[in-house]
């Protein structure tokens, strides 16, 4: 008896370890974010994605990068109570978390000038480290159940609704907030040239950003594994045991050269299931043949388990 109460506090204490670890993670995700727009983003003049690249064309407009905190903050707060309501509330509560990272850090980072934002000069590697920077921010939120916020919202609901990767809903984003900041863009200066060189490295910086999201998040992207085995039992059951929501289907093939009979025993899982599931089944058959492939259109019945 007493050892099973050990146990149990252990369990308590890993549980414990667990969710301080996500947690510090989370801030973390979103002191890179706000290192990304001090230092990055915002110096490259480039438009953000959703409400963020509304706020950034009026800060650009204004020449206030007190109006962009402001406004970030307001707008993120709006989209986090619908994300409480819409995704989860855990997942609402690690975005407000992360959304106050970047705003207090925002407002106390200093002044660095890391490199000339001058089109003519160093402009180009502060859209591409941003984009990669705001990218990882934006995995590391989402691996922690948490999110920087806008449209990573969207893309969480949208993620869970249509089972599409979270950073294809930036592409969309951008399309009103890049045409607001190139009007705002154009009303500023008065001329089109400028427009049209924000317009091309704003597109640089949205698709490294969502790519890198994309890479390096893979709860909605799926992959059917198969595996040649004469174990069909033993395969299907590792299969359930590891991932208990997870089912598979089998059917008899034959070896080209021996003749042999075989099973073809196949399962559709996420890319952050399939670690476990490979582990699993090769456990089960060590001389079973297993591949997988990359697929899409699946059916939205498909369960991947909510962020919350």
């Amino acid at each position: 008896m007493e050892s099973e109460n050990r146990s149990e506090v252990f369990a308590e204490c890993l549980g414990l370890g667990r969710g301080v670890r996500e947690y510090l993670l989370v801030v973390l995700a979103g002191s890179l974010y706000a290192i990304a727009l001090k230092y990055f983003v915002l110096p490259s003049k480039v438009v953000l994605t959703g409400t963020e690249g509304i706020a950034a064309a009026l800060s650009y407009y204004y020449e206030s990068e007190a109006l962009f905190t402001g406004l970030y903050f307001v707008f993120q707060f709006i989209l986090i109570v619908f994300a409480f309501f819409a995704v989860g509330r855990m997942f609402a509560l690690r975005s407000l978390l992360v959304v106050g990272t970047v705003v207090g850090l925002l407002t106390v980072l200093p002044e660095l000038r890391v490199a000339d934002p001058e089109p003519q000069n160093e402009r180009i590697i502060l859209v591409i480290f941003g984009g990669l920077l705001s990218g990882v921010a934006k995995a590391l939120a989402f691996t922690n159940r948490g999110s920087t916020g806008d449209e990573d919202i969207l893309g969480a609901y949208f993620a869970m609704k249509y089972l599409k990767p979270v950073g294809f809903i930036a592409i969309f984003a951008a399309i009103i907030s890049t045409g607001f900041g190139l009007v705002m863009a154009f009303l500023k200066s008065g001329e089109f040239e400028p427009v049209v060189n924000t317009l091309m490295y704003t597109c640089i910086y949205i698709f490294i950003s969502a790519e890198t999201l994309n890479n390096l998040y893979k709860k909605f992207k799926l992959t059917m594994l198969s595996m040649i085995t004469k174990e069909r039992e033993t395969v299907g059951e590792a299969i359930k045991k590891t991932f208990p929501h997870r089912t598979y289907t089998y059917q008899p093939v034959f070896g080209g050269h021996s003749q042999d009979p075989f099973w073809l025993v196949r399962t559709i899982v996420t890319h952050e299931e399939l670690p476990g599931i490979k582990d699993a089944i090769e456990d089960a058959d060590p001389k079973g043949f297993l591949y997988h492939n990359d697929i899409e259109g699946t059916s939205r019945r498909y369960f991947i388990s909510p962020i919350r």
